[in-house]
């Protein structure tokens, strides 16, 4: 047996009311073409029939655990804490991998020691299969870190996506349970501001977009997203967390503000936008202009 396929991985699945998905989830798992692989799947309160599904399935990469429904981030820290691989790997129940991710994403990593974590490019469709938008990899131009804080959403494939060397994990510690929202970018931040990250250009995951997913509630996702950029602030260079950071956050304000005016709530739009335009006076001010007149005029943005 050689070095890389000495290797093993961990994948950590969360399950919250997924009897619709967490068979297709877990088959893309126990299909994927690297062999040292575990399962653990933590059944998080489930009220549908996820847990009966997960009774009947008997593959021998599985692993089941129970908990009183507590979030995904408690699911994840106690797949961790039981979890032996040299890697950690995620995916969300409602969500699978093509058959060769983990095998090619432990390939990028083992040739190259300085990445603590990857992902790939992904899939994003309908619960029907319908193709609704390709998730690519982030540009190259400035360190993850940076993109992260401008872009929240810059690691493709978010949860489903990611790989993590163990040691780095136990390093920057567990997901944090206290946040209502974007767990896994406050992850991704931790992570990315002690190691390097890399993205597989290669569609190997897919990510189902739901209906009544917490991405479609704007109001949540924007105060979650700007939690998180305030909780890792600290982060950055003593620099960047100036100018930079507050380019950062109304950046984020002004993104939400557009989907915000988008749902028909202009007025709140208006308000975020000056928030924003607070923020960063200077370079932020052409876009929060040019914005709110396209509200007032009812110009499409």
């Amino acid at each position: 047996m050689n070095q890389a396929s000495a290797l093993s991985v961990s994948v950590v699945m969360p399950a919250f009311n997924a009897a619709g998905y967490i068979e297709k989830a877990i088959n893309s798992v126990c299909d994927q073409t690297y062999p040292r692989i575990e399962l653990i799947v933590v059944n998080d309160g489930s009220l549908d029939d996820t847990g009966r599904i997960l009774a009947r399935l008997k593959r021998p990469e599985l692993m089941v655990l129970s908990q009183p429904n507590a979030g995904a981030s408690r699911a994840r820290n106690r797949a961790i804490a039981v979890s032996s691989g040299d890697f950690i790997a995620y995916l969300d129940a409602d969500d699978y991998w093509l058959p060769t991710k983990i095998e090619r994403q432990l390939a990028l990593m083992q040739s190259r020691p300085e990445i603590g974590f990857c992902s790939t490019a992904t899939r994003v469709e309908t619960p029907t299969g319908e193709f609704l938008n390709l998730w690519t990899c982030p540009g190259v131009e400035i360190p993850a870190l940076h993109a992260l804080f401008q872009n929240t959403a810059a690691i493709a494939g978010s949860a489903s996506g990611v790989m993590v060397r163990r040691d780095l994990q136990r390093r920057v510690g567990w997901f944090d349970e206290s946040l209502g929202g974007n767990e896994d970018t406050d992850m991704w931040l931790r992570l990315a501001a002690v190691s390097a990250y890399a993205c597989l250009p290669e569609v190997l995951t897919v990510v189902i977009k739901q209906a009544n997913s917490r991405s479609r509630n704007f109001a949540s996702m924007r105060e979650s997203s700007l939690q998180v950029l305030r909780k890792n602030r600290a982060l950055l260079d003593a620099e960047s967390r100036r100018h930079f950071w507050r380019h950062a956050y109304a950046s984020v304000i002004c993104d939400y503000a557009k989907w915000e005016a988008r749902c028909g709530h202009q007025l709140g739009a208006i308000r975020h936008l000056l928030e924003a335009w607070s923020y960063a006076p200077i370079s932020r001010a052409r876009l929060c202009a040019s914005l709110i007149w396209a509200i007032l005029t009812n110009q499409s943005i």
